[in-house]
């Protein structure tokens, strides 16, 4: 038999057929400045974007990003390429309320602050070193390093918003939560 889920206080046993087919899609954050988190995400983490969405009379923009996968590119077609994005999995959301971007002194909640709430995203990355060098290249701030703390080989950096990102390599992740 093959493994389906830990079984905790809660685990429902037998999900209902009624929610066959449904994908976790996305996360949203909310950004200041579009361009500083597009720049980041982009340029660090080699995102693409996969559409924009503007919402004039509510003063907001999103932007869907996504890493792209060889074997299932993105439809040329923008109206295919929408529901595309929303058929997706691991695809990050920003929302830009418009005007923050002037306001010096705005800043949202990391979630990470108290109250807390929102903790993290998380990328997984081929080789923990590399991906520490990089960081380090971009001058990208971090909140642990893998070698500090008592969970070695796991890091935190944030982004220009103040988010979170954790960074594994799932190879070195084999004994975590083991006695």
């Amino acid at each position: 038999m093959s493994f389906d889920t830990e079984n905790h206080p809660g685990v429902c046993a037998q999900p209902s057929n009624a929610s066959q087919g449904f994908v976790f899609n996305h996360s949203m954050l909310r950004v200041k400045d579009p361009a500083v988190a597009l720049d980041f995400y982009t340029r660090v983490f080699g995102m693409r974007v996969l559409r924009k969405l503007d919402f004039p009379e509510m003063k907001f923009s999103l932007y869907f990003l996504h890493r792209p996968v060889a074997d299932n590119p993105p439809p040329e077609d923008i109206g295919e390429r929408t529901a595309w994005t929303f058929s997706q999995t691991g695809i990050l959301e920003f929302t830009h309320n418009w005007g923050t971007e002037d306001d010096p002194d705005f800043k949202y909640h990391d979630g990470n602050a108290q109250p807390q709430g929102f903790g993290h995203i998380c990328f997984s990355v081929p080789d923990l070193d590399a991906a520490i060098k990089w960081f380090d290249d971009n001058q990208v701030p971090y909140v642990k390093r893998p070698e500090q703390g008592k969970m070695k080989d796991v890091a935190f950096i944030k982004d220009p918003d103040g988010y979170w990102i954790e960074i594994v390599d799932p190879a070195r992740l084999k004994n975590l939560g083991r006695s």
